[in-house]
């Protein structure tokens, strides 16, 4: 029987006694092309899940009348508060959170603005009270009801709205009104660049293979799920042992390679390694069965077997990046559990190996979540990242959506897009079969980390790991947050260098040398020392300055081999066409 997202388990048949008949088959796989229907319609979110969760909360709030009292106490001292301090010169009653940049400019401080933007933010703060301290409701319950009512009240802040926004009425004094103007003629163009399919304007400056991707290269194997890309060499001498480096499926590759400024890909070369790059297939209805044992196998697996011809008898150093060090974490267990030692050392970027603390995005997932989502993909074969980025978008809705809104369209002074913008908007797809099986097996049960993730039929974990590695979190990473990235030292067996670099999930990869205000923590974890507590580690780890690139080229130039060799190039003769490739082009 072909495989169905939401089976349960591994299992791909029932025992004769529970086989289902052939027409209940038929109507259960129409009931889920209907919900897969239904899924579309609401934009891929459950709205049951949503329901269950403010029922939770409003139940348990409404037989809770100390509490009710008490929010109304703190809503009636925070009015006193603010009006307590609306002098322009006064200090605010309300601070914004880290990272809020929404109230920064001094025209904020006149009044009646900064009564305002005070009123924003103590009810954004009275909100985060309200969910948080109610007793009895569901963990994930509270943290979904926080969201949802925090998007809507950042939607209605003042900062949002031309008559309420005083950046926006000084501006449009100074223009006499043409930044409505412009806002109105950019926003008519956005709609019917997005109708037609098309990109905002400005991002056809950026274009793969001509402003992006640029470091010289091969493509030297291809299969039906990836290329491998070799790099061309620009040192005469290189380390003996080649990097492999393993993306995410979840993007495109070229992240790691942006532009000539930025590029991870062209420092390494620069530094004397062979690297060489995995890059995945945006697939489509003809991969809906791929399996995340497949993209291990045709995948990271493939990529070994394919260095070896080119770098005969050499080890590698391994790097995974976001899930793709997921996926290459699980392989590294399994060569190593199964005696192949072809791994040197192992870099894990943004990359989770335990999912219990997986972040904002658990927000989105739950079995109501990931059914709709599942019944989803079995209409479509794939699950279009488009879905994804709008839980992305929506997580961080302040700094990626209302304030760019606010500059487009009522400031009439939109950004110039960034090589990192046009990337973000190149999405790729997920087969339906890979995405069920990673969302269940790994994110939401958890079971790489339980050790009861199996490959080959024998299960895999961390611990199986010998080769040294070398982890990196990010401080602002919702994605990967850095306390789950940092429990490699807690499930490994091996020697570990966790840093924590300032950023986000992908500002903080991409760190070239020279980038301003970049800095990073680091420690060593030896073979068989006692755990540390994150936060304890941080209080006592070295904090310095500048990019963590130079540390990990250090740290990998020490897992290496002391001679180098001739520096080694792409095989003209048996070469698939020149870097970037074919399938970091398809949409």
């Amino acid at each position: 029987m072909p495989f169905e997202p939401g089976d349960s388990r591994d299992s791909t048949s029932a025992s004769p006694g529970s086989a289902r008949s052939d027409s209940t088959q038929m109507l259960n796989r129409f009931d889920r092309r209907l919900r897969g229907r239904f899924a579309e319609l609401m934009g891929g979110q459950s709205p049951w899940a949503a329901m269950q969760a403010w029922e939770d909360w409003f139940f348990h709030l409404s037989v809770s009348p100390g509490q009710q009292l008490d929010l109304g106490r703190r809503w009636i001292e925070a009015l006193s508060s603010i009006l307590s301090t609306s002098a322009p010169d006064a200090e605010w009653a309300f601070g914004p959170q880290n990272g809020d940049r929404r109230f920064r400019s001094e025209k904020w401080r006149q009044w009646p603005f900064n009564l305002a933007a005070q009123l924003q933010l103590a009810a954004e703060e009275q909100w985060r009270r309200a969910t948080s301290e109610t007793r009895g409701v569901a963990g994930h319950h509270a943290r979904r009801v926080d969201f949802m009512g925090q998007f809507l009240l950042n939607a209605m802040a003042p900062v949002n709205f031309a008559a309420t926004n005083p950046e926006v009425i000084d501006q449009a004094l100074r223009t006499l009104g043409w930044n409505y103007i412009g806002g109105a003629a950019l926003l008519a163009d956005d709609a019917a660049r997005l109708a037609g399919g098309g990109r905002l304007k400005g991002m056809e400056d950026w274009r793969v293979g001509e402003s992006m991707a640029l470091t010289e290269g091969k493509v030297v194997f291809r299969n039906a799920l990836m290329e491998l890309i070799q790099y061309a060499p620009t040192t005469k001498s290189v380390k003996r042992e080649p990097i492999l480096i393993v993306p995410a499926w979840i993007m495109k590759y070229y992240i790691l390679d942006l532009t000539s400024e930025n590029s991870l890909v062209r420092h390494l070369v620069g530094q004397g390694f062979t690297v060489f790059l995995i890059s995945w297939k945006n697939p489509g209805r003809e991969l809906a069965e791929t399996s995340f044992e497949d993209y291990r196998q045709k995948g990271v697996m493939a990529a070994f077997d394919e260095i070896a011809k080119a770098a005969p008898g050499e080890k590698v150093h391994a790097v995974g990046y976001c899930l793709g060090g997921t996926t290459l974490a699980i392989a590294a267990a399994a060569m190593a559990r199964d005696g192949d030692d072809r791994i040197q050392s192992l870099t894990l970027l943004a990359a989770q190996t335990d999912f219990e603390e997986a972040g904002e995005l658990l927000l989105f997932i739950d079995e109501s979540q990931l059914s709709l989502l599942e019944d989803m993909m079995l209409v479509d074969g794939y699950l279009d990242a488009r879905r994804m980025a709008g839980a992305f978008y929506a997580l961080r809705a302040n700094e990626m959506l209302f304030s760019k809104l606010v500059d487009r369209y009522l400031l009439g002074q939109p950004s110039a897009p960034s090589a990192l913008d046009a990337w973000l908007v190149d999405s790729t797809r997920m087969p339906a079969r890979m995405h069920s099986e990673y969302l269940r097996r790994l994110f939401m049960e958890n079971r790489f980390a339980h050790g009861d993730y199996e490959v080959a039929g024998k299960a895999v974990a961390l611990k199986d790991i010998r080769a040294p590695i070398f982890a990196l979190g990010a401080e602002r990473d919702h994605v990967a947050p850095w306390r789950s990235v940092y429990k490699v030292e807690l499930y490994g067996a091996t020697e570990t260098t966790f840093v924590l670099s300032g950023g986000g999930h992908n500002s903080s990869v991409v760190s070239p040398i020279g980038k301003r205000g970049a800095y990073y923590w680091t420690s060593v974890c030896r073979e068989g020392s006692d755990y540390t507590d994150p936060d304890i580690w941080l209080k006592s780890a070295e904090r310095k300055d500048g990019s963590w690139w130079p540390n990990w080229v250090d740290w990998l130039t020490a897992k290496s081999s002391k001679d180098r060799i001739k520096a080694r190039s792409p095989a003209a003769d048996f070469a698939l066409g020149s870097a970037p490739g074919r399938y970091v082009r398809e949409t």
